[in-house]
């Protein structure tokens, strides 16, 4: 017993998520996670309707219930009474739901959690609304004759209840995900999706995405820049421009701006760099995968485009096949999946509509709640099929997306926006990045990088300026036309941020294979694992990485910044210095100072920071123990890039250090290589 609980109600459709990526309730994983004694869902209390939209669902929940997920919610975190409607949009401009990855999950303060198996756009009223059947005579109360009045008079009385409206459905398939507490049912969910993702180690350094109209001699001159510089960098990425056509695509190198491809990408792995490319989903009819993808495509063109319907093997071979041969084989390590999501907001909609059919028998409506994740599916079987593993960027996904090696990202650029995004994503099965793009000044430059830093993919996306952000122009102006004096200053600041991210590789590293293992989101909300601590539920500003450490965010233009800190102890990464747990504090965080706290007890890996992660890589620790505790930690020592770990060709590494002896170190695992030497252990008081 799994406790993992199916409950089918009416017929339900023929294509939903489960039905297209599985779902997996007899997962072996499932069996290490806390027992339950019963389903925390009464299944008799839930009311089923058929309506002239669709269906219902409505579920009663108890008075002191929140409720968190839905997927990626960038304008809220704590979902209790408000309505959210699951849709697809790239341009989410108020709380409504919209989303580029909304998802049909959601997890309850009393610690379980719930998944709808549809590729509708349902609707979650979550305790928004009262109804006859369910509340009893509403009470006395005199008329409203002011906002504050009418607003305080709108408290709902009687039961409370979560509504999920689901349109066209005749049935569903709900599934109930028992905790004990949040994170276990969150963990569930993500074992259920077939476990998280474990990227290559490369993956976790810095990555930098070039302007969309460099050309070859512009991307070879900034990598050597880079590497100059001696700034870190593992990923280097080529934007639309290395297509011969881009909306929609080719696929095809674009040899006028290009002219040497494969020397290029050669120059590129002999620099250290993997490279990624930029596409999107629609396909030219200049592409070697027109006339093939033809007889699968949606009965809407997108730019002109093919809308391919991966939902069928035989077009998602088709696509596999080609990137396999012509660009995986020949040097590319990743991609970035742009455009998937389609937007409603701009004056020439870049989406196909909910009314198109496609060969499978798909609407458009479920074709845009799964294009994203069959997406992924496709890009990612291109790589497995060379044993290789791959990470990068996508722009929509959906229910069950954990295993899918892609970090969401997007276009949208409000820094609370993102770092909402970062707080939420764990709850659903999700990756995402706040990314660096364009500043209005150095000290925005500087806060956004600390906060892509701490984040599943650390992107500086450089496609809208032509040189790194941090470098001037000739007339000692950077992009945004502000004055840099000293621009060796501003570059090194940058450089020890770089270099904090890659010290923390071999933390990061095993934070995401106990994602890939035990479904532990290795970002992830507060109340995850503050679940009996009511103040941390509406935290939208400050998030775990990993089991130790817990970072707030600074803003730009913020001089002081306050925070609550739950939990027992933390001390300060940076000064050493400790604060109690369950109480709020205020810190001077002028000169762009960073507030990362590491958890009392904890024994963290540091790195010698390396520019970039080699196949030989081997790491230089540094073992600091927070307090003199017992504390202990694991590592994950393999080779960093294939599937052989899936084989057994991985270590664990167990260091302990118990108070008052001598630390310990033991090693267990099929691995035969070293990625990590660990050269002293330290002790912070």
């Amino acid at each position: 017993m799994n406790y993992i609980w199916k409950l089918t109600f009416g017929t339900p459709e023929n294509t939903t998520p489960c039905s297209l990526f599985g779902g997996q309730m007899d997962s072996p994983a499932l069996a290490s996670l806390p027992q339950v004694e019963e389903n925390p869902l009464d299944a008799e209390g839930i009311v089923f309707r058929r309506t002239a939209r669709g269906c219902t669902l409505t579920i009663p929940v108890e008075e002191s219930e929140a409720f968190f997920g839905t997927g990626l919610q960038l304008k809220s975190v704590n979902q209790t009474g408000l309505k959210k409607h699951l849709r697809v949009n790239s341009d989410p401009v108020a709380d409504t739901g919209d989303s580029h990855a909304p998802v049909p999950f959601y997890v309850s303060s009393r610690g379980y959690g719930v998944y709808v198996d549809t590729a509708r756009y349902a609707s979650f009223y979550f305790a928004s609304h009262t109804t006859q059947a369910l509340s009893g005579p509403s009470p006395a109360r005199k008329v409203a004759d002011n906002t504050e009045e009418l607003y305080a008079a709108s408290q709902l009385s009687g039961k409370r209840h979560v509504l999920i409206d689901i349109p066209a459905a005749t049935g569903v398939e709900l599934y109930v995900f028992g905790g004990p507490d949040m994170l276990s049912a969150v963990q569930r969910y993500n074992l259920f999706s077939g476990g998280g993702v474990l990227p290559p180690l490369w993956g976790l350094g810095m990555w930098y995405r070039s302007y969309t109209r460099a050309k070859a001699e512009d991307v070879q001159r900034q990598a050597a820049m880079i590497r100059e510089d001696h700034m870190p960098c593992d990923v280097f990425g080529l934007e639309p421009g290395w297509q011969t056509h881009a909306y929609s695509c080719t696929y095809r190198w674009n040899t006028e701006g290009f002219p040497d491809p494969q020397g290029l990408l050669d120059f590129f792995n002999a620099a250290g760099f993997r490279v990624n490319l930029w596409e999107h989903i629609f396909v030219d009819g200049d592409s070697p995968l027109y006339e093939p993808l033809l007889p699968y495509a949606g009965d809407y063109r997108v730019w002109n485009g093919l809308v391919p319907d991966y939902s069928l093997p035989q077009a998602a071979k088709l696509y596999t096949a080609y990137h396999k041969a012509e660009l995986v084989d020949r040097g590319v390590s990743g991609f970035k999946l742009d455009e998937c999501d389609g937007s409603d907001f701009i004056h020439t909609p870049w989406t196909f509509p909910e009314a198109s059919e496609f060969p499978s028998g798909l609407d458009g409506e479920q074709m845009h709640c799964l294009l994203g994740t069959l997406y992924m599916r496709a890009n990612q079987e291109a790589f497995e099929e060379g044993g290789r593993r791959t990470y990068g960027a996508v722009r929509s996904a959906g229910a069950l997306a954990a295993p899918y090696p892609y970090v969401l990202y997007s276009d949208l650029y409000d820094i609370h926006d993102y770092i909402r995004g970062m707080v939420v994503a764990g709850y659903s099965g999700l990756l995402w990045t706040p990314e660096v793009r364009q500043c209005a000044s150095e000290e925005e430059l500087i806060r956004r990088l600390q906060a892509v830093v701490f984040s599943p993919l650390a992107q500086i996306d450089a496609w809208m300026i032509p040189n790194p952000p941090w470098l001037q122009y000739d007339e000692g102006k950077n992009h945004a036309g502000v004055f840099l004096e000293d621009r060796e200053r501003l570059t090194g600041i940058c450089r020890r941020l770089f270099e904090l991210r890659m010290s923390l590789i071999p933390y990061l590293y095993a934070a995401f294979y106990a994602y890939k293992t035990t479904g532990k989101p290795p970002f992830r909300a507060l109340p995850l694992d503050f679940p009996d601590d009511v103040q941390v539920r509406d935290i939208e500003d400050s998030y775990m990485v990993g089991d130790s450490l817990l970072f707030v965010p600074v803003f730009p233009g913020q001089e002081r910044r306050k925070a609550y800190l739950p939990g027992d102890g933390w001390y300060d990464y940076f000064t050493g210095e400790h604060y109690a747990g369950g109480q709020s504090y205020e810190w001077d965080t002028a000169d762009n100072r960073m507030l990362l706290f590491v958890r009392e007890g904890s024994l963290l890996p540091i790195a010698e920071p390396v520019e970039f992660v080699r196949p030989d890589t081997v790491f230089s620790l540094r073992m600091v123990r927070f307090g003199h505790a017992d504390a202990a930690c694991s590592l994950i020592e393999d080779d960093g890039e294939s599937l052989a770990y899936r084989e057994g060709a991985l270590n664990r590494i167990a260091v302990e250090w118990k108070e008052g002896a001598e630390p310990s170190v033991r090693k267990e695992g099929g691995y035969a290589g070293q990625r990590y030497a660990i050269r002293e252990f330290v002790t912070i008081d």
